[in-house]
């Protein structure tokens, strides 16, 4: 039975000064008293950025065992090894594509396919990484990610930090909107664009968006407004 799932579409949203201090209660619900695995691999400083995130966590939510996957001398035998009672993953956010890129590299992507067992938490490109593909991040592909498959933890994917047209830009190119757009020309998964401060939070039975608001793409329908609370769980079926 596949387990719970929190994906955020960023870890600060605009005015706050204490990471993930916006969703205090669903991550203290998520992680419980486990290890926290932290997948570092879309960032650069694996080190600096474990323990940035490790301090965050544990600012806000007290006591708490993070460590860096990146730091074992085998991180997929790590994951193919957890005890789903007392261990869990993040994945950080970052550069999706380097992320993508290393973790398929060291087995770990294959491992946490295997591990739907495991609570997974994720951010920005953590979330991404959740998803059906990566292919609806925001990032530039600064490495070849060797695939672009991914998760698949949830049936639809998400676009983190999804913005609204300004209607006062002189920007010329595309919108967050059109992309997407061009993203089901393509192809027919639906796209959730959740709105900074916005998560979501997936069970084997549901699948429901809070924190703020979202906007929701599906191929051959006008983009619809998602309320903070809403009910998602018909996406999944």
């Amino acid at each position: 039975m596949p387990a719970d799932v929190l994906l955020f579409s960023n870890s600060r949203p605009p005015g706050a000064e204490v990471p993930f201090a916006h969703a205090a209660e669903p991550l203290r619900r998520h992680l419980g008293e486990r290890v926290v695995w932290f997948l570092p691999w879309a960032g650069h400083d694996l080190d600096a950025y474990t323990g940035f995130v490790g301090d965050a966590l544990r600012e806000v939510l007290g006591p708490l065992d993070v460590r860096g996957l990146h730091a074992e001398p085998d991180p997929a035998a790590t994951i193919r090894d957890a005890d789903p009672d007392r261990e869990t993953v993040f994945g950080g956010g970052g550069n999706t594509f380097r992320l993508r890129r290393r973790v398929g590299d060291n087995g770990v992507l294959a491992a946490l396919r295997d591990r739907t067992d495991l609570r997974y938490a994720g951010a920005s490109a953590g979330s991404n990484l959740a998803c059906p593909t990566i292919m609806t991040t925001n990032d530039m592909p600064i490495v070849d990610p060797g695939g672009l498959d991914a998760l698949g933890r949830i049936p639809v994917q998400i676009n983190p930090h999804y913005l609204d047209p300004d209607p006062h830009s002189t920007h010329r190119g595309e919108t967050r909107e059109e992309r997407i757009h061009e993203f089901h020309e393509e192809n027919a998964v639906t796209v959730v664009g959740q709105r900074e401060g916005a998560w979501l939070h997936g069970t084997d039975t549901s699948l429901t968006l809070d924190g703020y608001t979202a906007r929701l793409f599906r191929r051959g329908h006008e983009p619809a407004e998602l309320a903070m609370g809403t009910d998602l769980t018909w996406l999944t079926t």
